[in-house]
């Protein structure tokens, strides 16, 4: 007894906890997880759970699998790494020991979503296509159902997500406010991405109420983060009908629920959304400085989707305000991220953005060729009414491009004109030779040292792309 009394004056848990009593108070901080109250849900844990990402201090299967979970929550508000999947690792292996094949799917189906936080999409459905399979349970088949639609619209996918909650209709009907909320807004983000992908705006307005019945369905279940979060779907939505005075009003709603509830992370989104309007309003000053903090916040959250996008308003931003070599940077670093991400269209659109901002001046003719290359690849399989438009406006971008100049310009020069080549094949020898000036000049058909004179005297500026200059011994 007087061991139990020090443990407790230490914060120590007290180890003869039931298996009842443990499964009871997990049970109760899982219910607070899913209607977002977190931290409700770490007060319930008390001693039991002694931070982010750190193992409970009790061997149980279902503590390892609310820590997890709690983790990935509350990593992402406080804008760090997630590091849940070792616990809910950890919880899956014991719950496939004991046999509980239930808790398995439950666990399946919270590791997805770090999965898909992370950009690993792939992996992400091949753990909830485990999950469903003879899966009798309908309240957790419908969160997993909606999972894959998270999952599917992200990626492009918006149909396939549309037909998957309608077949699902009537069996949401009977559930919960929370859960009826997440299908009415998946249904929204469905017919959002297929309005401007059919160019039907008929599906704009059922978006528009499908959003609001959402918020009214999280508003029942006491949900005040996913509907902050709709709020700023919604917003978005309006958006992109130009509606921009009706969206400052949902997004200052939003902003005030996070703000209360501290939640950095998705006030990150609300913000990313105010720097899209504020774009489309010709205020980049103001973007400018909304965006950056933005960045810097999915940037520490490690969230790779959404920092793809963020990227690409910065560097939109950058270019309108003339930081020209910074916009380019931030546009490669969206591209390749959002690639590697498995985020395809995002990545293709990203690519077009770089070359509507830069394609009539910054870039070369070799770069706005590659760009679109690229670019075509990447969005190969879109069926967005929106993003064939852009491509076909940068194919002709490009053309002009890659035409050149003509003897009834302008201003025309033809020694101008026959630098602009010189430079152009100068600067493909070199990244194609990465940098070494002796194989580029061999390329060219040139020595060494002519290269070497031409890039000291006429380009300058492809100075950069070589590599840094040997000193060489005199024989």
């Amino acid at each position: 007894m007087q061991q139990k009394l020090q443990d407790i004056k230490k914060g120590k848990p007290h180890m003869n906890l039931t298996d009842t009593t443990l499964r009871e108070k997990c049970t109760k901080t899982y219910d607070l997880i899913f209607t977002g109250q977190y931290e409700q849900a770490k007060e319930e844990l008390g001693r039991l759970w002694p931070g982010i990402g750190v193992r409970p201090t009790v061997e149980s299967p279902d503590l390892f699998f609310v820590c997890g979970t709690l983790s990935r929550w509350l990593g992402a508000k406080q804008e760090i790494y997630d590091k849940s999947k070792d616990l809910l690792f950890e919880a899956l292996r014991m719950f496939q020991a004991q046999g509980q094949a239930s808790k398995v799917r439950e666990a399946q189906y919270e590791l997805s979503m770090g999965y898909f936080r992370c950009g690993a999409y792939d992996e992400a459905r091949v753990v909830l296509d485990e999950a469903l399979e003879g899966l009798k349970d309908q309240e957790l088949r419908a969160k997993i159902l909606i999972r894959k639609t998270i999952i599917e619209i992200w990626t492009g996918h918006a149909r396939q997500a549309l037909e998957v909650l309608d077949a699902a209709r009537d069996a949401f009907e009977n559930l919960s406010h929370a859960l009826k909320g997440q299908w009415h807004g998946q249904m929204a983000l469905a017919l959002r991405k297929l309005a401007s992908a059919e160019n039907r705006s008929d599906y704009f307005d059922r978006a528009i109420i499908e959003f609001t019945a959402a918020i009214y369905h999280y508003e029942e279940a006491g949900h005040e983060r996913y509907c902050a979060t709709n709020l700023n779907n919604l917003a978005f939505l309006l958006y992109k009908l130009h509606r921009y005075q009706e969206v400052y009003e949902y997004l200052d709603k939003a902003q005030k629920t996070l703000k209360n509830l501290r939640d950095i992370r998705l006030l990150a989104q609300v913000d990313e959304t105010r720097a899209r309007v504020l774009v489309a309003e010709e205020r980049y000053e103001e973007a400018r400085r909304v965006i950056i903090g933005v960045v810097d916040i999915f940037e520490r959250s490690g969230e790779q989707a959404l920092l793809a996008d963020a990227l690409i308003i910065k560097a939109t931003v950058q270019a309108r305000l003339g930081d020209y070599e910074h916009s380019l940077h931030s546009f490669h670093r969206a591209i390749n991220m959002a690639e590697t991400a498995g985020a395809l269209c995002n990545a293709g659109r990203a690519a077009l953005s770089m070359i509507e901002e830069h394609g009539k001046t910054w870039l070369s003719e070799y770069e706005i060729y590659n760009a679109y290359r690229r670019a075509d690849r990447l969005l190969a399989t879109t069926q967005d009414a929106e993003d064939i438009a852009r491509l076909r406006a940068c194919a002709r971008i490009m053309a002009r491009k890659l035409f050149g100049p003509s003897i009834s310009d302008k201003n025309f020069l033809l020694q101008n004109t026959v630098r602009r080549y010189e430079a152009r094949f100068i600067e493909q020898a070199l990244k194609e030779e990465q940098g070494s000036i002796t194989h580029a000049a061999h390329k060219l058909g040139l020595t060494h040292q002519a290269l070497g004179s031409i890039l000291k005297s006429r380009h300058k500026k492809l100075r950069s792309k070589r590599k840094p200059e040997v000193s060489r011994k005199r024989n």
